[in-house]
């Protein structure tokens, strides 16, 4: 389809929803006990779809390759089919004990329990890989039909009642998740890539999901292109053109984008299709512009206003006059990982959680929740690490933090500081404190009280505050950053 739009033998597809001949739309009711397990759910439905062997066996690989890579092993999403025909609405999601379920799985003619069918896939080597995400909760997720018919236990397997065949001419589509941004991509590109072997090519049957929890409802799936913007100035710059407006919407027309000039000049109002959820700024849109117009079609020149001599970033040369001093100096760097725990960068700190932390969104482990925000649990780690090496050690890291700015465009920015950590018999501070002298005098920063440098701050140069309460990494030399 997309190569076909490419070369213009056809107008990009408008998927559309179109409600049932009786106007009445299937519901899917969303128990508030399924929080506990797999609490987001959407669905769809595909009318008078034309199955071939062909056409079967690629919707069976779609749902097998999301499951394997979007859906991440079907942890974040789970995908369901059925032959809408041999089930009856409403619907209903719910949550309930492994022995409470009983439903004869695909394939299979005997009626099993949820804690039966465990134990009957524990060893198959398809469905074995599933079991772990739902076995040890005391709930399993399931969805019935208005006669209590078991349509599938996500994400595991599918009941055989409900199962698709090449004489399936309606499909219900059923998917749950623990992530609601990858449930509606999905949903999105399984309807998409399948509706247009509908009777009416690219419709979809709507269905409305009431959730219980919320008492909210909604329509799903959700077609409304994302509108979003890009600049010709940008487009053209990158790709070495000089289009007009409306040129470059006519290429982005071949990408399956519906694009128009903006009110405001130099401004095209862009809608991305449900086909893709990739596009996350208008560089995607650019690069689009360019397959488009023909890579092998742009101009090959070098830019000589663009021509310079390689050299480090002024941060760099700064990181690396800092790195050689400290070294000459004695002291042994080190470079810890940039990822830890929130206990090591607050609570074992005696620090308050200052909200500037980036957090990872599923941290794999409790050593990497966090981008930190301080150098210090690095080196307190190392140290902690290296108590068998013998005393005083002495060690420092220049490297980055990361912290939250919304005034930033990715809301956050990295920030490049130094730290050095004595660790022996004696506190140590006279020697951090002469390495601090050595730094600063290196720079050209003079030392200087606190007192002139708050009521003249024209004088440059860094004094030291003591600091009470919580531990912190600070010697304040606000002057010197200047």
């Amino acid at each position: 389809m997309n190569l076909n739009v490419f070369l213009g033998n056809c107008p990009p597809p408008n998927y559309r929803l179109v409600a049932p001949k009786d106007g009445e739309l299937q519901t899917v009711t969303v128990k508030e006990e399924t929080s506990q397990i797999r609490p987001y759910f959407s669905c769809a439905v595909l009318r008078n779809i034309k199955f071939t062997k062909a056409r079967y066996e690629s919707f069976i690989a779609l749902q097998d390759k999301l499951h394997s890579n979007l859906a991440r092993q079907r942890t974040l999403v789970a995908i369901g089919t059925h032959d809408l025909d041999t089930i009856k609405g409403p619907f209903t999601y719910e949550a309930q004990k492994p022995e409470d379920i009983k439903f004869a799985p695909l394939n299979q003619t005997k009626e099993m329990t949820g804690k039966e069918m465990m134990e009957f896939y524990e060893k198959d080597k398809h469905l074995g890989r599933y079991l772990h995400i739902i076995r040890d909760s005391p709930v399993y997720p399931i969805i019935y039909d208005s006669n209590r018919t078991v349509l599938s236990m996500p994400p595991i397997i599918n009941s055989n009642h409900s199962k698709i065949t090449l004489d399936t001419k309606n499909v219900f589509i059923d998917i749950t998740a623990t992530d609601k941004t990858k449930l509606e991509i999905v949903n999105h590109m399984i309807v998409a890539m399948f509706s247009e072997y509908c009777e009416e090519p690219f419709t979809i049957e709507p269905v409305k999901i009431i959730s219980e929890h919320n008492g909210e409802s909604r329509e799903a799936p959700n077609l409304t292109p994302r509108t979003t913007q890009a600049e010709v100035s940008y487009i053209n710059s990158i790709c070495g053109l000089k289009l007009q407006p409306q040129e470059i919407c006519d290429m982005l027309k071949k990408m399956c984008y519906h694009a128009k000039p903006s009110s405001t000049p130099d401004i095209l109002d862009v809608d991305v299709p449900i086909t893709r959820a990739d596009v996350l700024h208008q560089a995607d849109i650019m690069e689009d512009a360019a397959i488009a117009y023909g890579f092998n079609n742009l101009e090959r020149r070098f830019v000589s206003a663009t021509t310079s001599v390689g050299a480090a970033l002024p941060i760099n040369r700064l990181a690396d006059i800092v790195r050689f001093e400290t070294a000459m100096a004695g002291w042994s760097e080190v470079m810890p990982l940039i990822l830890c725990s929130y206990d090591e960068n607050y609570t074992w700190l005696n620090r308050k959680d200052d909200n500037l932390a980036v957090r990872l969104q599923n941290p794999k482990t409790q050593e990497y929740q966090i981008v930190r925000t301080s150098l210090l649990p690095g080196l307190l780690k190392t140290i902690r690490e290296n108590k068998h090496h013998s005393v005083p050690m002495k060690i420092f890291e220049v490297s980055d933090v990361g912290l939250k700015d919304e005034s930033c465009e990715r809301k956050s920015r990295n920030e490049r500081r130094f730290a050095a950590c004595w660790y022996g018999k004696s506190s140590g501070f006279e020697v951090v404190h002469g390495l601090l002298d050595r730094i600063m005098l290196m720079l050209k920063s003079a030392f200087i009280t606190k007192e002139e440098g708050l009521s003249n701050p024209a004088v440059k140069g860094y004094w030291i505050e003591e600091v009470d309460g919580e531990f912190t990494s600070g010697l304040h030399y606000d002057r010197a950053k200047d």
